[in-house]
């Protein structure tokens, strides 16, 4: 199902990492009505607010990205936020995209709902057979309720409502909080901040030992493109690279192009998370879809980005930081 350029397209989280991305690829797509909207005009924990908006703005396609999102640390502070408002987020704007009788909905999920302990790599089969990870249970449970509401509106309404769930994601426009940020961005934050500082190591949290996949924002970009037109069915999509690689490597790797004098230090009595995380994405490599930007390539770009964006700027103030740790992904 192809898309005429000129349909309306709503995209949520349009300023986070994946919403910009998302953004960016359906205007150099061509697409030209492109809907979004920020949070201080729209408040999408609030049905009444965002019913109103679908019937004033008719969307015909909508992409939700919007979430609460941070790392290890802040899913641990803060597990009653991260489900209130990851549940909220998914409610309010399904059930209006249904009211609405939008033609197709994207929704965008997690790597983190699949059990902790699972086979490897990572086949959509498994979810829900296993115990989830605890350092981020309340985001992981709010996410597999988006996977499951849009099955539900699916079987109960005839929805067009489409998921996928994405690897770990990184790019421009990422969050580099000292505290809130995810691992690759908090890495590449904290290696320049020590080549400035003169700093002989760097401590990262955990053993190293942990495989992760990263997978350019700009590939997840073209592979919700690419779904919105090529795929109608129930079950969910895993986006991916199918390579990992442990955080140690990642660090050595980030280390090596921003600060190759510093030395590694692993504070152990910090948590790991879980063990391996690698997607299985056969299925979406079936449809006719792989990613293209190698993980080297892909930090090069993402670290000249931070060079000249405000998370490097001496101006940086403690309401842009923390505007930033809440921006959706």
């Amino acid at each position: 199902m192809m898309i005429e350029k000129d349909s309306s397209i709503f995209v949520t989280g349009h300023r986070g990492l994946v919403g910009s991305a998302i953004v960016r690829s359906l205007k150099e797509s061509g697409f030209n009505r492109l809907l979004t909207v920020t949070r201080n005009e729209l408040d999408l924990r609030d049905q009444w607010s965002v019913t109103k908006w679908f019937e004033e703005n008719r969307p015909e396609y909508v992409i939700h990205v919007a979430g609460k999102v941070g790392g290890i640390w802040a899913n641990s502070q803060y597990p009653a936020d991260f489900l209130y408002d990851n549940m909220m987020i998914h409610s309010t704007v399904l059930h209006a995209a249904c009211q609405s009788e939008v033609t197709k909905l994207l929704y965008l999920g997690s790597s983190c709902i699949y059990p902790r302990d699972c086979p490897q790599p990572i086949k959509e089969e498994y979810l829900l057979t296993g115990t989830l990870e605890k350092t981020n249970y309340a985001y992981a449970i709010a996410k597999i309720a988006g996977l499951l509401s849009c099955n539900a509106y699916r079987e109960q309404y005839g929805c067009q409502f489409i998921s996928a769930m994405p690897t770990n994601l990184y790019g421009p426009n990422d969050n580099f909080h000292p505290e809130n940020s995810h691992v690759l961005p908090a890495l590449m934050r904290r290696f320049h901040e020590s080549k400035l500082a003169g700093d002989q190591s760097v401590t990262i949290w955990g053993t190293g030992s942990p495989l992760r996949e990263f997978l350019h924002v700009d590939d997840l970009a073209s592979a919700c493109l690419f779904l919105l037109q090529n795929y109608n069915e129930p079950e969910t999509v895993n986006i991916g690279t199918g390579i990992d690689l442990s955080i140690r490597q990642l660090a050595e790797t980030i280390r090596d192009l921003v600060y190759p004098e510093c030395h590694l230090e692993f504070d152990t009595s910090k948590p790991d998370g879980t063990p391996r995380k690698q997607l299985d994405i056969s299925r979406l490599k079936s449809l006719g879809w792989e990613p293209s930007i190698n993980l080297k390539d892909g930090i090069q770009q993402t670290y000249e980005w931070y060079l000249g964006s405000d998370w490097n700027s001496p101006e940086e103030t403690e309401n842009n930081i923390t505007s930033k740790s809440e921006v959706v992904e």
